[in-house]
């Protein structure tokens, strides 16, 4: 949606978790880090614990 970077599946899913489910357009994963003022890290982590949560079925 900012930087018109080609965006990984990863990177949907943890908008549509942690932003807006119904949302048809995303920030990449460096653009969701400053939009919520944190560290590229601190998405990385979500990413990674709802994938292995294996609970949300946008990470499946």
């Amino acid at each position: 949606m900012n930087c018109d970077k080609e965006l990984l599946s990863d990177e949907i899913a943890i908008y549509k978790k942690l932003v807006n489910r119904g949302a048809e357009r995303y920030l990449c994963i460096d653009c969701l880090a400053e939009y919520f003022k944190c560290s590229r890290k601190a998405i990385e982590d979500k990413i990674d614990y709802y994938r292995k949560s294996g609970e949300c079925t946008l990470f499946r």
